[in-house]
């Protein structure tokens, strides 16, 4: 599961162990509780998985919850045939909210996530802008934004390369992607390509140089903290220019 968090990893397991477990328990009591009943608490099953996990894990588990309820709930038990108009509908309505209401809950802790990470990442850009205005060292710049990579992209490492272009490395560009040649590459899907990579600094249309990141196998920084990064890069390209620092070759 390259590109899962260990959260996100955990919840696709209790996406798809958590609706067995809990339809296996009412097991004892289904003759006496309503398949209404039973499919409410496989909603809450769901509902507890997305708030943990992803939509995906969400969508897992009503799936898993709907499959299980009418293996264990609904007669013929122990196969996965309904024969009740009302177990049907209230299968397709098990489904449909449990579906629903996961992407919600989903929505919610994304949101919840993006509004603490804003939080850093404005602070970042902050901090690089203050230095930038306080020292006349433009080199205390960049290396004030190179270790603020380091943390931002979670690097092994990160070293800056003044003047002109050499070789061909992927390349982290201005939109948040990472290019391998002409090629797109999907960092999200995939994580970062093999080897450096780098990030050109700009000042004014001018390139000065460029970040090499070395990336930490496994991680996928989301497209927000890239945008950052690029941010970053050209708060040093702007400092360099400043600086009067000779121009290296234009941004086309």
């Amino acid at each position: 599961m390259t590109g899962y968090s260990l959260r996100d990893r955990l919840a696709l397991g209790a996406a798809l162990g958590s609706p067995l477990l809990v339809a296996l328990a009412l097991v004892p009591f289904r003759t006496d509780l309503s398949n209404a009943n039973a499919a409410l608490i496989l909603v809450v099953v769901v509902v507890a998985v997305a708030a943990l996990g992803s939509r995906v894990a969400g969508a897992l588990a009503a799936l898993s919850a709907a499959a299980w309820f009418d293996f264990f709930l609904t007669r013929p038990y122990q196969r996965f045939t309904m024969t009740d108009t009302n177990d049907i509908e209230t299968a397709v309505l098990l489904l449909t909210v449990g579906l629903v209401v996961s992407q919600l809950a989903a929505r919610a802790r994304q949101l919840e996530v993006v509004t603490v990470t804003d939080a850093g990442y404005l602070a970042r850009i902050h901090a690089t802008a203050d230095l930038a205005q306080a020292t006349s060292s433009s080199g205390a710049v960049v290396e004030h934004v190179r270790r603020q990579l380091v943390e931002l992209l979670s690097l092994r490492g990160c070293r800056f390369e003044y003047g002109t272009l050499m070789g061909q490395p992927p390349c982290l560009g201005q939109d948040g992607n990472v290019a391998v040649g002409r090629r797109h590459w999907d960092v999200d899907a995939g994580g970062w390509p093999q080897g450096e990579i780098e990030l050109r600094a700009y000042g004014h249309g001018h390139y000065y140089g460029r970040f090499m990141l070395d990336p930490t196998p496994g991680t996928v920084p989301p497209l927000k903290a890239r945008l950052v990064a690029v941010t970053l890069a050209d708060q040093a390209g702007a400092s360099l220019d400043t600086a009067g620092l000779v121009k290296g070759r234009s941004l086309s």
